[in-house]
């Protein structure tokens, strides 16, 4: 396989810790910036050349937030780069590991996931010659130093990549701003910094984020998240509903009791999927609670004789999930309540186009124009107020099959051939 060219950038990433490079005796390296610069692959190739060039039958950690995350972002695109350059791999999918080896040098490298503060367990008591970070600050401090103890080998060096957060965050504090004092190298990328993006596609992720997310994806700067959450979302991003019929139904619902509930019907049209109908009950104004049985019938009322695929539910719902179930028309099934990735992806699926919100919904119209971040709170916090519609609508967009939206582009096109298994 023949790779792209690489970026000044990139090449760096690649090299730092080469013979007669001047940054050859750091202790680590942080490639941090924007989204698809291409500083995973090449910190993944980098880290697995500097392993095989400088080790022997010596274990290594690859961590990402999660196992299916690391494997999508870094497993799938580096094991074919590899075995196209000559390096030999297994990997034994049931066993979270991969054997690499180049001439006479063979290593284990071991896969982890570092989601919750429980993860620093699943390390302990390794003995590693050296630890790659993927999306490092997605993962609790805790996992993240309990796999740095462990790199007690000789020579054993540090790997992190991260697209930015807010400039308060642990790692931005610990390894950003004290980058001389820990001897670690800090590599910041931009989009330009991949030179297998052409012009069309660096157009396309400029257009998908606002605010703060465009700030820290596109720029590549650790900037705080403040005003409006949504403040693309103005007069003319909302529609009229379509005419004509739609090919597909589904309700989202963020459900309370002193809260506000708040259910809204969606349309699938012509690959759109359109928020028709809503249904929004503040028992505060009129009052008077609701039961589960009342919400059901809300319900009910909202989606008329339509054919539902499934009703999205805010977690927590569990007494409101079981009457749904219990009553066996429509199919409910549990939310993803991630909240800043959740509103990262309803951003960019709204930027899109792939979502759209109908001028008739007017309570969702008016929680757009007041849902914000709160300024006063530590890290990435939205505003517990003016939420409920938002939260029933991220559930929804989560809910979808590619949410992520945008497209998958590295530096490197994938090869054919080689020993690895998917």
């Amino acid at each position: 396989m023949e790779l792209s060219a690489f970026s000044r950038r990139q090449r760096q990433a690649l090299s730092w810790w080469c013979p007669g490079s001047p940054h050859a005796a750091r202790d680590a390296v942080v490639c941090d910036g924007a989204v698809r610069s291409g500083k995973t692959l090449c910190l993944g190739l980098s880290f697995v050349m500097w392993a095989l060039a400088r080790f022997d039958k010596r274990s290594f950690a690859l961590c990402g937030k999660t196992i299916r995350s690391l494997r999508r972002n870094l497993v799938t695109t580096l094991l074919p780069a590899l075995t196209e350059s000559g390096f030999s791999c297994v990997y034994r999918a049931g066993e979270n590991r991969i054997e690499i080896s180049y001439g006479k040098s063979r290593n284990c490298f071991y896969l982890f996931g570092g989601k919750d503060e429980g993860s620093a367990a699943l390390i302990q008591g390794m003995t590693l010659a050296g630890v790659f970070f993927d999306e490092v600050a997605l993962m609790p401090r805790s996992f993240v130093e309990q796999a740095l103890a462990r790199c007690s080998v000789e020579g054993s060096k540090f790997w992190f990549s991260c697209n930015p957060e807010g400039p308060g965050h642990w790692f931005y504090r610990e390894w950003i701003e004290r980058a001389k004092q820990k001897n670690a190298l800090r590599l910041h990328f931009t989009m330009e910094d991949n030179p297998s993006l052409s012009p069309q596609i660096l157009a396309r992720y400029r257009s998908l984020y606002s605010g703060a997310f465009y700030e820290r994806f596109v720029l590549g700067k650790w900037v705080a998240a403040q005003g409006l959450v949504y403040p693309f979302m103005t007069g003319e991003l909302f529609c009229d509903v379509p005419e004509g019929g739609f090919s597909r139904y589904a309700v989202s619902c963020d459900y309370g009791t002193v809260n506000p509930c708040s259910m809204g019907l969606w349309g699938l049209r012509d690959g759109i999927w359109y928020r028709i109908r809503e249904s929004y009950y503040d028992s505060r104004k009129t009052g008077e609670q609701r039961t589960d049985e009342e919400h059901y019938a809300a319900l009910e009322r909202l989606c008329g004789e339509r054919s539902i695929d499934r009703v999205v539910v805010d977690p927590s719902a569990a007494s409101f999930l079981e009457v749904i179930r219990r009553h066996g028309r429509y199919r409910a099934r549990k939310a993803d309540n991630a909240v800043l990735d959740g509103i990262r992806k309803t951003g960019a699926a709204l930027k899109q186009g792939k979502v759209k919100v109908c001028r008739c919904c007017g309570d969702a119209v008016r929680e757009f124009g007041l849902y914000r971040w709160d300024e006063k709170k530590r890290g990435d916090v939205p505003l517990k107020e003016n939420d409920h519609a938002m939260d029933e609508i991220r559930y929804f967009v989560t809910s979808l099959p590619g949410a992520d939206g945008g497209c998958f582009a590295v530096a490197a096109p994938r090869g054919e051939g080689g020993k690895h298994a998917f």
